[in-house]
């Protein structure tokens, strides 16, 4: 089974703040995932974005930031609860605002992938997780928010199972 944690970039003012409008919203991109990832508007995690997390978690040894923007790319934003009426189906739903959106992709920008790379070598290849697996999702998760916040969007993320 396959399980993905997906974010898309959206202009605020397109989103209603309804669980059921966003999940449909977010599963019509969900279907679209292919151009929408050449756009660079999507992105999408099968399985290891608590391991992405965790690799920017390392920030948190390297650098003094009161504000821990590392927290922001992968679980940063407000839960979209469910309404009363929405289909239990519908999977879990992230927001996080244009804001949280310029601070994740400064964050992506300055961070030094070599140096958080560093501080969890021994324990991710021990895992046998690989360098270039990372990479290619912090370059993703830059482009992506990069995007979103010279446009000042916001990031709407989904659990897909």
């Amino acid at each position: 089974m396959s399980i993905y944690l997906h974010f898309r970039a959206v202009a605020e003012s397109e989103i209603r703040d309804d669980h059921t409008w966003l999940a449909a919203f977010m599963s019509e991109a969900w279907e679209n995932d292919i151009a929408e990832y050449a756009a660079g508007i999507a992105h999408s995690i099968n399985k290891g974005w608590d391991a992405v997390n965790y690799f920017y978690a390392a920030a948190d040894a390297l650098y003094t930031d009161a504000d821990d923007p590392w927290t922001l790319p992968i679980y940063g934003g407000r839960p979209v609860p469910h309404s009363v009426d929405a289909d239990p189906s519908d999977p879990p739903l992230m927001l996080l605002e244009p804001p949280g959106v310029s601070q994740a992709a400064r964050f992506l920008t300055t961070v030094s992938f070599d140096e958080l790379w560093n501080v969890v070598d021994a324990r991710f290849s021990a895992l046998g997780w690989t360098r270039q697996e990372y990479l290619e999702h912090h370059r993703d998760l830059q482009e992506l928010y990069g995007q979103a916040a010279s446009a000042g969007h916001a990031v709407v993320k989904a659990v897909w199972a």
